[in-house]
């Protein structure tokens, strides 16, 4: 056989193996849910949900024991902040929890009796803040307009007892650096802004693992040893059966991809700051490392339901091991070492940096390397077990090819029996 007859043999069987792969998406209902459907909606819904970036007049209701100047200075600085609206009056907790129950405010603020006594003896003065946590965005406005209005009345209370005589005297001992506050690249501090495109890139990842994963259980499910690998001359090669189905893969989500991270952006005027071009450079090894990472999780899937449980209950501990919602620096070692594992770790930096904050592909070297590695690292991984499953499959056709011979044998020593 020569050499262009084996590549040619070779680029046949990539491609009726990719024929293979993309019929079973178009007909399997649920992956297609999670290839198609779910890519496209979601974002949607959740950055429509968020969409309005930050919440005003938040209604909450004020459980005064005090009854003093101070507290009552408390509230009516609460209630002029831009955030929060004091809409009810409890006389206790108890009331003040059926209000919340009834979907009528969204906090409470307890002030305790000895606010105002605590504060005249030189002691702390604490106010308790109950927040509903259905909305991060409710809870955000209520617990940081409580934070800011106890640190401005702090600070009077400070300037009131230092003996100063004049007003600069006051500003001095309140601020005596002057500087003005203002978020770097979210200076609105939105949620959508800050969260939404690390939320994209992981539910890119996340519904083509489980896409993977529910196209594994169902050929599993579909053969009689519950092999990955069906029995057919064209899955004989290692690479033959990775880069077909990886190529199927690659050309459902290059269009996903670029749905995800340059259309939906611009649909809710989050920022979009960097080039196609960069996008594209840093979308392809991302993709790349998702599918192989999707490919390998897949080995271990032996149901349908079985991808669900691996991969739908890691979302939120992902998010986090971003250091989009929470601060890298603060993430403990081990914990940033098993975020290495996961392309939407160096996937969601790239973006962000790209995208919201107008970096450059040179400050994102680090993790195009990183993913560029993961692609590799994956797709050995995968060669690997797909090579086990050939093997696997080969053995269970020659103990099928063994059974029907013995078979065989029989009827033919009964059929001369009989005769």
């Amino acid at each position: 056989m020569s050499i262009f007859h084996k590549i040619f043999k070779a680029i046949d069987d990539t491609a009726y193996i990719w024929r293979q792969e993309m019929k079973q998406v178009m007909r399997d209902e649920g992956v297609l849910i999670f290839f198609i459907i779910v890519p496209i909606a979601y974002p949607l819904l959740y950055s429509w949900i968020y969409n309005n970036e930050t919440v005003r007049e938040v209604p909450v209701a004020v459980v005064d024991y005090s009854h003093s100047q101070l507290s009552r200075e408390f509230i009516r600085e609460c209630n002029a902040s831009p955030d929060v609206h004091v809409a009810y009056y409890a006389n206790d907790l108890d009331d003040a929890k059926s209000l919340v129950s009834r979907q009528l405010v969204k906090g409470i603020y307890l002030i305790p009796e000895d606010f105002a006594s605590n504060i005249s003896r030189m002691k702390q003065g604490t106010v308790s803040v109950y927040c509903d946590m259905a909305l991060m965005l409710t809870y955000k406005a209520i617990y940081q307009t409580a934070m800011v209005v106890s640190q401005r009345m702090g600070a009077k209370i400070k300037a009131k007892l230092s003996g100063n005589y004049t007003k600069r005297e006051d500003m001095v001992t309140l601020q005596p650096l002057a500087y003005v506050d203002v978020p770097v690249f979210n200076p609105g501090g939105g949620y959508g802004s800050g969260i939404l495109p690390a939320v994209l890139m992981l539910i890119l990842q996340q519904t083509l693992v489980l896409g993977i994963g529910l196209a594994a259980g169902t050929a599993r499910e579909r053969n009689r040893y519950s092999d990955l690998i069906p029995v057919h001359p064209a899955y004989s090669g290692i690479y033959r059966i990775v880069g077909g189905k990886a190529l199927c893969y690659l050309m459902i989500y290059a269009v996903m991809g670029a749905y995800l991270s340059m259309v939906v952006p611009r649909l809710f005027s989050f920022p979009c700051l960097a080039h196609w071009q960069d996008l594209l450079l840093m979308m392809i090894p991302y993709i790349l490392a998702c599918i192989f990472f999707g490919m390998t999780v897949s080995c271990l899937v032996r149901y349908r339901e079985n991808v669900m449980l691996l991969m739908v209950f890691v979302s939120v501990p992902l998010l986090f091991l971003t250091g989009v919602s929470w601060p890298q620096s603060n993430i403990p070692g081990a914990w940033q070492g098993v975020s290495w594992l996961f392309p939407s770790t160096f996937g969601a930096r790239a973006y962000i940096r790209l995208n919201t904050m107008g970096a450059t592909l040179n400050d994102v070297l680090p993790e195009l390397r990183y993913l560029w590695i993961q692609a590799a690292a994956y797709f050995g991984v995968t060669c690997l077990v797909y090579g086990n499953q050939i093997r696997v499959s080969r053995l269970h056709a020659q103990e099928r090819l063994e059974y029907l011979r013995k078979k065989r044998e029989v009827r033919m020593r009964l059929k001369h029996q009989k005769n």
